[in-house]
């Protein structure tokens, strides 16, 4: 038999009363997500959706954001599909006033959309590969999150989730531009979270390790990567996109309500592993 007040209601700040039961769920909660058609940004999307939010599906290709907004209503959830190129303004613009006439608030914002169209070395890297890493990885981050934030700091509630990657923690031979942009995002992360903190908004990044997403298939694809990879992380496999959806609904909820500012490695022990490892 359950004993009396081994589960209690929480009293929060202005009086508000939460049930450790409560603590995941998004109900009534509108989450805009970019690049949420595939991979990581379509399994947040998902998890977002089962745990009652409203979603915003979001990607450069109108059908795919239709397709995903179809499947995750078909399982029940509410969703609507708004193509974006976050590179443009214009396009963030619309992307944030189309959620906001459909469901007249974002809670949730989630920063997934990223490019990386250069390998090799930083010596190697174009004037224009450069600009496309960095305006689409941190520029469009800061300007979106510019656009959705005061409309949470007017209500004293939201959350900025940030997907960068554990690259930003290290350096790369070959993916230097793109650790750079990711390391950038991590340092914007801590500076909204200093400005908008006071209004209780919160703002954090999850660093990924190497994810069987689309985006990384051209390092999972590569068996020798792939199986170098498979030795050095502690749990002995990669991840996939679900095992990062876990901490962005932590992140969004009232279950992460205390936590701003920080970088969330989950990368299955990747950046702490000293070497290789025997499969058991």
């Amino acid at each position: 038999m359950r004993q009396r007040g081994l589960w209690p209601h929480v009293r929060l700040e202005g009086a508000v009363e939460m049930s450790y039961r409560t603590l995941f769920d998004l109900s009534n909660r509108v989450a805009l997500i970019t690049g949420s058609t595939r991979g990581i940004g379509k399994a947040i999307a998902a998890a977002f959706a089962q745990h009652g939010a409203k979603v915003v599906i979001s990607s450069r290709t109108e059908a795919a954001c239709v397709a995903v907004a179809n499947e995750i209503e078909s399982e029940g959830g509410q969703a609507i599909a708004v193509r974006c190129n976050i590179s443009q303004e214009d396009d963030l613009r619309t992307l944030v006033d189309r959620t906001m006439t459909k469901w007249g608030q974002i809670d949730v914002l989630v920063c997934n959309a990223a490019v990386n169209p250069h390998f090799g070395p930083m010596q190697d890297v174009s004037s224009d590969a450069y600009e496309k890493i960095m305006t689409t990885n941190v520029k469009s981050v800061l300007w979106l999150a510019n656009m959705v934030v005061p409309q949470m700091a007017a209500r004293k509630d939201g959350s900025v989730v940030i997907v960068s990657s554990i690259g930003g923690l290290k350096g790369h031979d070959k993916l230097g531009i793109y650790a750079l942009s990711k390391a950038a995002e991590m340092q914007l992360a801590r500076n909204l979270a200093v400005e908008w903190g006071r209004s209780n908004v919160r703002v954090n990044c999850i660093a990924p390790g190497l994810i069987r997403t689309d985006f990384a298939k051209a390092l999972w694809e590569n068996p020798e990567t792939l199986a170098r990879a498979v030795e050095s992380y502690p749990l002995g496999r990669i991840g996939e996109p679900h095992d990062i959806a876990g901490a962005a609904v932590f992140l969004a909820s009232d279950a992460g309500r205390f936590a701003t500012g920080q970088t969330f490695v989950i990368d299955g022990g990747a950046t702490i592993s000293s070497g290789r490892y025997k499969t058991v």
